[in-house]
């Protein structure tokens, strides 16, 4: 799990924009409208030209909404060879494909639309987690961090560019600048959840500014309530205070609403430090289920066999 709550992926594929939650039906006769405009030639305000490529996107948007990725992907295709410079269509074409885990075709697309509009934030966002995801080195996306910085400079008053950058500064485990990146994004969008639940878990996870962090992550908490990341660090950072009953329960509710590997392990370290060995086995063998690639766990583990 990543400090907002999600591997990269799941990130990903969690920012969708608002279109998405239209219904399906809804879908069809935006479509309908554009492709009847189109052919009667009425089309008054908009433009006739593209109206075809937009029909195209919508019709894009909506299969791949409804988990059709092989059509979404065919109609992404023909809307970009009507128009191949729109960023945009490029950026939500490189999401489905990141669905279908084309992932070397989705780089192609991110890296189009960062060619038509070098100023957008997303498709560095995306390009840096798809690169963290793959597990290459920090070297490998230190050049988004690199765009994002630029982009920061373009539009200084974002605060997801410094919401971004701070994520990022974090896995480069550059914890200073990450900080202050967060902080500023905070300053910016007082309510921005993602970013005090970041701040305040970070100092949790390093041990530092502990009443700052439960205020960082309680804000957040009020922003979205059912969050099982932030619950998760409101739980971690009791366990580091040393109020283990309210750690215990904080947990078992983060994980009833988002059984996670990290917040398994949380739980089973607070059962193993309330020396409940047979609840911490449990919650440990069930993280591990869900994340098998954690060797430290299984030590962990192993060393219950004499308990």
């Amino acid at each position: 799990m990543s400090l907002t709550g999600f591997t990269p992926l799941e990130t990903i594929k969690r920012q969708q924009k608002d279109l998405m939650s239209l219904t399906g039906f809804t879908w069809v006769i935006l479509a309908v409208i554009f492709i009847v405009l189109a052919v009667k030639g009425d089309v008054s305000a908009l433009d006739k030209k593209a109206s075809l490529p937009l029909t195209h996107y919508i019709m894009a948007l909506f299969y791949s909404n409804s988990g059709e990725l092989d059509k979404a992907v065919k109609e992404y295709e023909e809307s970009l060879r009507l128009d191949d410079e729109a960023a945009l269509v490029h950026l939500d074409f490189a999401l489905a494909l990141i669905k279908k885990n084309e992932i070397s075709r989705a780089k192609d697309e991110l890296n189009y639309s960062i060619k038509f509009d070098p100023e957008a934030i997303e498709p560095h966002a995306v390009l840096a987690l798809l690169n963290l995801a793959q597990g290459k080195p920090s070297a490998a996306f230190r050049e988004y961090v690199a765009a994002l910085k630029n982009a920061s400079k373009l539009n200084p008053n974002n605060p997801e560019v410094h919401f971004y950058l701070g994520a990022l500064y974090s896995e480069l485990k550059n914890n200073v600048i990450s900080e202050e990146e967060l902080k500023k994004a905070i300053v910016l969008k007082p309510d921005y959840a993602e970013a005090l639940n970041f701040l305040g878990y970070t100092y949790v996870e390093n041990n530092k500014r502990l009443k700052e962090a439960e205020d960082l992550i309680k804000r957040a908490l009020k922003v979205d309530p059912a969050n099982g990341a932030y619950i998760d660090s409101l739980g971690w950072l009791y366990y580091k205070q040393g109020r283990l009953k309210q750690a215990k329960e904080t947990l078992k509710k983060a994980v009833s609403l988002m059984p996670d590997a990290v917040i398994f392990e949380h739980l089973g370290d607070v059962n193993f430090k309330m020396k409940d060995v047979g609840n911490a086995r449990f919650n440990w063998q069930e993280s591990l289920k869900l994340n098998p690639n954690q060797d430290d766990l299984k030590k962990k583990i192993e060393a219950l066999k004499n308990k």
